[in-house]
């Protein structure tokens, strides 16, 4: 069983009528490349790229793009600085529901189906849920119907306290694995819808004995080669690592914010249970 439906894609917080010699500048500097580094990465000049910033000069469409490519900038931004720049953009925002997108979709519904039993799931720029396997749906056993309501957010429902949180054995490292992961995007795409969904997020309480286990006592230490998310379902605890994977040259704003998730069972037992539920 899967979930598919249009999600709400990461808004820009950037101002469209600042020009793109601010916003190219903003990058840079968020960047932390200077003049020279980016001139000489770009093929050009320290001088030109100033006059640039500066609004003396306005760039080609070729040395946005260029410009754009050599500061990571997000696709959808692009788009933005085009836009600031006089030009149209570049890249197009198809819906997912959309017939120009069918193999994609095809092709992720059978890439989470077919790494059943395990949880996976697909998840845009503002961590809503667009498809999700059949692990993951058993893993929402129990959870209040608000928070399931459409879109299904991954971390309203991770971290709300009538959500995942208080199954999550040692939710004090998750919680700080999952802020740190929103922070580092909200320095990518600089949206304004994501910072709100990360101080909603951030201000969740947190309950008391979070991280310890049943009986009060600290969880049994598990090897791991990176952090796992250790959660109860049904009196068992359950230990897995997260992977994530996104889509290499991305031409569309919609796929370029699409990240697939896959949850490794983390020990044996772990594997053992999920292949029991399945059979």
């Amino acid at each position: 069983m899967t979930i598919l439906a249009s999600g709400s894609a990461a808004s820009s917080g950037t101002p469209a009528d600042r020009g793109v010699g601010p916003l190219l500048r903003a990058w840079r500097e968020q960047r932390r490349v200077s003049q020279l580094e980016l001139a000489l990465r770009a093929d050009s000049s320290a001088r030109h790229i100033s006059f640039i910033e500066t609004g003396r000069s306005r760039p080609s469409e070729e040395m946005v793009l260029r410009l754009a490519e050599h500061l990571d900038v997000p696709v959808r931004e692009r788009n933005a600085l085009l836009l600031a720049a006089g030009y149209a953009p570049r890249y197009p925002e198809t819906p997912l529901d959309d017939p120009a997108l069918e193999a994609l979709r095809e092709g992720m519904e059978r890439l989470i189906q077919g790494y059943e039993p395990y949880p996976a799931l697909v998840l845009d720029a503002m961590y809503n849920v667009l498809a999700a396997n059949r692990g993951i749906l058993m893993l929402l056993d129990g959870i209040p119907e608000f928070l399931l309501a459409p879109p299904l957010n991954a971390m309203r429902l991770t971290l709300h306290p009538q959500g995942l949180a208080p199954r999550i054995r040692n939710l004090r490292e998750w919680r700080g694995h999952l802020l740190a992961q929103m922070e580092r995007h909200i320095a990518l795409y600089r949206s304004d819808p994501l910072r709100e969904l990360y101080e909603e997020v951030a201000a969740y309480p947190v309950p008391e004995a979070a991280g310890d286990g049943r009986d009060g006592q600290p969880a049994e230490p598990v090897p791991y080669f990176a952090l796992p998310m250790q959660i109860e379902h049904e009196g068992r605890t359950l230990s897995f690592i997260s992977s994530i994977s996104t889509f290499n040259t991305p031409m569309d704003v919609t796929v370029a914010e699409l990240a697939i998730e896959t949850l490794l069972p983390a020990d044996p037992a772990t594997v053992k249970y999920l292949h029991s539920l399945m059979s």
